[in-house]
Formats: structure tokens, sequence, C-alpha cells
């Protein structure tokens, strides 16, 4: 069906990007709704049109850039209701997602696909949070306008599915943040410790390396250089000369 619409109007229609919003005139009002679309269980997003005019629902089809009937505020009821229940199954699908890598982290398993799942959900989530957002906004706007046409069960009941859809992206994003500090505190973790043995086998070796340095020198008159024995007293004081480093390294162990 065609209708005489504000050139203005006609612009945040047809672009697919437009936020979700509420428009009203004297002749009809506007309901944008860019929602997330689930499509082979990927997040995806699209934006829906309505046009309500003398309490029928018309939808607004893209590819023909027409309006079609859709019914009453009831079928809108319906068609909506269907489409947040979607949204709702993939934040459930998400939600044991995150519980599972909950799992792994507090299990001390090593988990290398950690940072690509948590990068992943973080990136669902975050586009679910934000687009039932500015959904809510505008749906708000368009239960006040309404409100004495529309059923109350019906809509109250759709709201706060939307609401619900809201909450649960924005809590499951806090625990993804959470999950993150405590992979990386574990990470840290296991740096500290690989940084440590090094600084360990350093302490160990620098002595030695110190030895073998001064009696490596092409200089002369240099202790031992004549001496059968040389080879053996020299090791034999890289030893000595090693014991206090030891007892130094292990006494911090004993402290850490």
């Amino acid at each position: 069906m065609q209708f005489k619409i504000n050139k203005y109007l006609i612009d945040d229609i047809e672009n697919i990007n437009h936020p979700s919003s509420f428009e009203q005139t004297s002749e009809y009002s506007l309901l944008i709704l860019r929602l997330p679309f689930i499509k082979n269980d990927i997040v995806e997003i699209f934006s829906y049109v309505f046009l309500i005019k003398a309490k029928k629902i018309y939808r607004y089809i893209r590819e023909t850039k027409e309006f079609e009937p859709l019914g009453s505020f009831s079928d809108l009821y319906h068609y909506l209701d269907i489409r947040v229940d979607k949204i709702l199954a993939k934040l459930s699908k998400l939600q044991a997602h995150i519980e599972d890598l909950e799992d792994t982290l507090y299990e001390d398993s090593t988990n290398k696909e950690f940072p690509n799942k948590w990068l992943l959900y973080k990136k669902d989530l975050s586009l679910i949070e934000r687009l039932m957002g500015h959904s809510i906004l505008a749906f708000e706007r368009f239960m006040k306008v309404y409100k004495k046409d529309l059923d109350e069960f019906e809509y109250n009941d759709l709201y706060e599915h939307l609401h619900r859809t809201h909450n649960l992206a924005k809590s499951n994003i806090e625990k993804l943040d959470n999950l993150y500090n405590f992979y990386r505190a574990k990470s840290d973790e296991k740096m500290n410790n690989i940084m440590f043995v090094l600084t360990i086998i350093s302490a160990i070796f620098m002595p030695l390396t110190l030895v073998t340095g001064y009696f490596g020198m092409n200089t002369g008159g240099l202790p031992f250089t004549n001496d059968a024995d040389g080879t053996l007293k020299v090791s034999l004081w890289m030893l000595i000369f090693e014991i206090p480093f030891v007892l130094v390294i292990w006494l911090l162990m004993r402290r850490a």
C-alpha cells in the first residue's frame, strides 16, 4: 500500500542502519525497531518498520519498498514476540557457553581458545545489549501513545521480554568481563612464574659466567695458566663461588 509519508521519514525508513525510533504525525505513526536477528545461530541486524494508521498496522517490505497490512495491535504483538523469543533463546545458548568457559577456568584447565571464544561471545552480547537498549526506548514511546488501544497483558509481556533480553545481555557481558580479568590474572601469574624460573637460572649461571669470562681472557699472568691441575682448581673455585648464590636463592624461594 502507498502512503504519503514525509520525505525525511522516508530516508529513515529506507536506511537499514537507522536506530530504533518512534515518530508520530497527525495522520500516522512510524515505529522503527532495529533488532538482533538470529539466522543459523548467528546474530545479525534487521530493521523492522511499522506504520500505524487508524489502529491498523502495516509492515514495510524493503524488497518492494511498500507497506503491506500486518493486522491489528495484537498481530503486531505476536509478530514481535516470536522474534524476541528467538533472541532470548540465543542468549540462553550464549549463557551456557559462558558457564562452560567459566568452569574451564575455575578447574585450572588450559584453554588456548579462551581469547577467541571470549571475543566472539562479547561481540554478540554487546550487539544485542546495544540494539535492545535503543529498541526499549522507542517501544516505550509507542506504548505511551497507544496505551488505550493495546492489550495490557500482551504488551506488558512483550515489554518485559524486551527488558529481560537487555538485562540478560548486560549481566552476561559483566560475567564475561570478570572471567577475562580472572584469565588475565592466571596468565600474569603463569608469566611471573616463568620469569622467576628464568631469574633463578640466570642467577645460578651468573657467577659461572663471570669466572669463565675472567679465565677466558687472552692476557698474560692469569692464575693457574701453567698449573697442570689448573682446570680442576678453577672448577673447585667455581663451585665454592656458587654456594653463596645458591643459598640466597634457596632462602628467597622459602620466603616466597
